[in-house]
């Protein structure tokens, strides 16, 4: 009687443990699903800071801390976000707070730089204009962990090559989809849709350029990058 007791004991205490066990992996689980909601909000930020090979030499440098990342690429990032062509210094130093966070200690410089240029007149900036090509920078999300208090995102990165539309009279002409290297991956029809550009490049992935982004989340929900590396 003694050894059914405990063997009852026993069984119950393995049932206890392996429902516990089971309840805290359903509750991570859901803790760990992305919303529509928070992919269009990672995406929308990621865009706002995707800028243009010819300006900052990548559209998305690589950087293990915020404070590491390019001048040229921070400012173009603030520059692209103003509502504003000629704005005072302390609208550029919010704008770059709004978009990186407190975690950025570099300042606009006062001088100004080649592409925000200073007007001693009126005392602010204003933008001059950037030589861009034809070649527009794209990512595309591939997958997205959430974590706590943020995210680590992994996109590939490629280009979209309009060359042919600006030099054709046709309404129908290639898009030459390259990679950063400028290496001719394929080409889509400009009357395809842009979910046909999204499904060659998942296709041929191997051939683009990888990179993973962590992110992070304060207590009002804003999203700030913290660093980028390759993949």
């Amino acid at each position: 009687m003694k050894k059914l007791v405990v063997i009852i004991f026993i069984l119950l205490t393995i049932f206890i443990g392996m429902y516990i066990y089971k309840q805290n992996k359903i509750n991570m689980n859901k803790n760990n699903e992305i919303t529509i909601d928070e992919i269009n909000k990672i995406e929308t930020y990621l865009q706002k800071i995707y800028m243009w090979k010819e300006i900052t030499q990548e559209a998305l440098p690589t950087f293990e801390e915020i404070n590491q990342a390019p001048e040229i690429w921070l400012w173009e990032v603030a520059k692209k976000n103003l509502e504003e062509y000629e704005v005072s210094y302390d609208k550029i130093q919010d704008k770059l707070k709004e978009l990186f966070g407190q975690d950025l200690k570099k300042q606009f410089p006062k001088e100004g730089y080649e592409y925000m240029q200073y007007n001693e007149e009126t005392n602010t900036y204003y933008a001059i204009g950037s030589g861009l090509d034809n070649q527009e920078d794209v990512f595309l999300l591939q997958n997205i962990q959430k974590q706590e208090n943020g995210y680590i995102v992994e996109m590939i990165e490629y280009l979209e090559d309009y060359s042919e539309g600006y030099e054709s009279t046709n309404t129908e002409y290639n898009i030459q989809i390259k990679n950063i290297k400028e290496e001719t991956i394929g080409t889509v029809k400009s009357t395809e849709a842009e979910t046909n550009i999204q499904q060659f490049v998942k296709e041929n992935m191997d051939k683009f350029t990888k990179k993973e982004v962590k992110l992070k989340t304060d207590e009002n929900g804003n999203i700030y990058v913290i660093s980028v590396r390759n993949l």
